[in-house]
């Protein structure tokens, strides 16, 4: 493995970076009413001046009430969603490892429907509501993880087949769970089909944005503390200790910190598949698997993809739009088998 240098993870950032500006600027275009980057890249060079921008009321919405605030949502979700499973893949070692495909989405979905049923219930200030979604959504990915966690060990080492038969198994179980409880209980419930197959469109608060980034550094640069241990883990549990590395530590670490991002993730935009599978995987083979540079070059990976993900859900059939966690579905599943196949052979 190549020593890290500052200057090799500023080269792959940067070229993410400039990847992610141009998806962003198609993301910006297209749409149901398509945008002039001419006059977008007008006004802005008027802002930036401090000149006046004669911009339309209709212009305005769009740009500024719609698409980007859906689009900084998208990054913010991808990113999470990549690192998630980067470092599933890297603890529990094993390349199919996502938060999908270990329930885990699944387990943060059905914590942020409990968490809307109880709202009403509770006496609490708006403040503290806000963040009862989230904090269901964190439970239930971290009661998820640990639950397939203990089925995919057997005699103190973790199966790869047991532990993906586990979460198909949880998934499958937690997926029932949220029918029921759909098609049961009266009032918002009932229209929450389209959001838990990922949807980026629910509008949210000002405030919400910079909840969502705060907790997405945090976590992620939690995990990133453990980049180093996560290498010497992919030898396995017994080889890493002998080497130093303080095991259950490192997996304490990254389970909540994994966990959070999940939660936070489906706490606004609903389980949207194979993200995880896909970037971790598609960086992994571009830069290499040393997780110092991974995590980093993955998070950027991850806005990437589910931001050109969305644009196609908005673009595709438009003016209707389907579920960008569709989208993604039909890239990863088939990516899912590939991988599977070559797990089992």
């Amino acid at each position: 493995m190549r020593p890290l240098t500052l200057r090799r993870l500023f080269l792959q950032c940067s070229i993410l970076v400039l990847i992610l500006f141009v998806v962003v600027v198609v993301a910006v275009k297209f749409g149901a009413v398509p945008v002039s980057l001419y006059a977008l890249g007008r006004d802005l060079l008027h802002v930036l001046l401090g000149q006046r921008a004669d911009l339309s009321s209709d212009y305005v919405l769009i740009i500024k009430n719609i698409r980007l605030p859906r689009i900084l949502l998208g990054i913010i979700v991808g990113a999470s969603l990549s690192v998630a499973g980067t470092s599933f893949q890297a603890l529990l070692r094993n390349p199919l490892a996502d938060p999908y495909v270990l329930g885990v989405s699944m387990g943060a979905s059905l914590g942020s429907i409990l968490a809307l049923i109880a709202e009403p219930h509770l006496s609490i200030s708006p403040a503290l509501a806000a963040l009862l979604t989230p904090l269901g959504a964190f439970l239930g990915a971290g009661a998820t993880i640990a639950a397939v966690y203990f089925l995919g060990r057997r005699e103190g080492q973790i199966d790869s087949a047991t532990l993906l038969l586990g979460g198909v198994i949880i998934s499958s179980f937690l997926s029932a769970i949220i029918m029921f409880l759909m098609n049961t209980l009266s009032g918002n419930l009932r229209g929450l089909s389209f959001w838990l197959m990922g949807d980026l469109s629910t509008p949210l608060q000002k405030s919400a944005y910079w909840f969502l980034g705060i907790g997405f550094l945090l976590a992620a640069g939690a995990i990133y503390t453990t980049a180093a241990d996560l290498n010497l883990l992919l030898s396995g549990e017994k080889e890493a200790m002998h080497l130093g590395v303080d095991v259950p530590r490192v997996r304490l670490v990254v389970y909540i910190a994994a966990s959070l991002l999940t939660g936070l993730a489906v706490s606004v935009s609903g389980a949207i598949g194979y993200v995880g599978l896909i970037v971790p995987h598609a960086i992994r083979f571009i830069f290499g698997s040393d997780h110092r540079t991974l995590l980093p070059t993955a998070a950027l990976g991850g806005a990437i993809a589910l931001v050109f993900a969305d644009t196609l859900a908005r673009t595709i059939v438009a003016p209707t739009e389907v579920s960008v966690g569709a989208v993604t579905a039909v890239v990863g599943a088939p990516l899912f088998i590939y991988l599977l196949r070559r797990r089992l052979t």
